[in-house]
C-alpha cells in the first residue's frame, strides 16, 4: 500500500520554487492550510501565481506572502479584507484576475477530473468575457473558460490517513476538495492523521488518488475573519 506521509511542512513542500502557480483551498479564513502558508512565506521562493478563493487578512492566511511580497499574479474572487493586497493592486505592484466564484470553482474541479475546458454565462457581457471565445446554446450566451494549470495545490482537511483519504469539517470542505489533484502535486495537511483502514469509507469525501502528500499540521489558529454575534 502506497503511503503518502511525510513528516515536516518542508518535506511536503519539497520542489517548490519560485515563480510557481500554487492552489490554495479555504474560504475566508476558514479551512486554510495554515501551516503550508506560514512555510511558505518563511521560505525564499517568490513570485508565485495563487490560485485561492480570497486573500486573506493582513496578518493571516494569504496576507503573510503578501507582506512578504511574495504574490507577483493572484487569481481570487473575494479580495475586500485585506489591506496590504489593496494596496499591492492599487500602486501595480501584482497583477490580479478577478473571477466569479463559481467559474473559479468549476476552473479547479476541471483540472481536477481532466476536463480543458468548458462554457459558462457566468460573466458574459463583462470585462471577464474579453478576448474570450462566445457561444449561443438555447438562446443563451455563453463564454469558454479554459481549465486551470497549477503546479502545487496546498489544501487542508480535518483528519486523513496516510494513504491519503481525506475528510473535510463544516465549512471547511470548500474549495478544498475541488484543488485536491487539480495540480501537479497535491500537498494535504490535516489535523489528525490515522493509520490506513483508520477512516470509515463511507466518510471519506476525497479519495487518496487525489493526494500526493499528506502531514499532520502542529497547530491551528483558525482565526475568525470578521466575528458577527447574534444579539438576544
Amino acid at each position: 500500500m502506497i503511503r503518502k506521509k511525510v513528516d515536516t511542512v518542508t518535506q511536503a513542500l519539497e520542489g517548490i520554487q519560485s515563480g510557481m502557480t500554487i492552489m490554495l483551498g479555504g474560504f475566508g479564513l476558514c479551512g486554510i492550510p495554515e501551516n503550508l502558508i506560514s512555510a511558505l512565506a518563511q521560505s525564499s521562493h517568490k513570485n508565485f501565481t495563487c490560485i485561492s478563493a480570497n486573500v486573506g487578512v493582513d496578518d493571516f492566511g494569504l496576507g503573510l506572502l503578501f507582506n512578504q511580497k511574495k504574490i507577483k499574479t493572484m487569481i481570487g474572487s473575494y479580495v475586500g479584507e485585506n489591506e496590504e493586497f489593496e494596496r499591492q493592486m492599487l500602486s501595480k505592484e501584482i497583477d490580479v484576475i478577478l473571477t466569479p466564484m463559481g467559474t473559479l470553482a468549476e476552473k479547479c474541479r476541471a483540472a481536477k477530473v481532466g476536463i480543458p475546458a468548458f462554457f459558462t454565462p457566468a460573466g458574459f457581457g463583462t470585462e471577464v468575457a474579453e478576448g474570450k471565445e462566445i457561444r449561443a446554446f438555447n438562446g443563451k450566451q455563453y463564454l469558454l473558460e479554459t481549465a486551470y494549470q497549477a503546479d502545487f495545490s496546498l489544501v487542508k482537511a480535518w483528519k486523513g490517513d496516510e494513504t491519503g483519504n481525506l475528510i473535510f469539517k463544516g465549512t471547511a470542505r470548500n474549495f478544498n476538495p475541488l484543488m485536491c489533484g487539480a495540480a501537479t502535486i497535491t500537498v494535504a495537511e490535516v489535523e489528525e492523521l490515522v493509520p490506513p483502514g483508520a477512516l470509515d469509507p463511507n466518510e471519506i469525501h476525497t479519495p487518496g488518488i487525489f493526494v500526493d502528500r499528506i502531514f499532520q499540521g502542529e497547530q491551528y489558529e483558525k482565526r475568525i475573519e470578521r466575528r458577527t454575534v447574534k444579539y438576544p
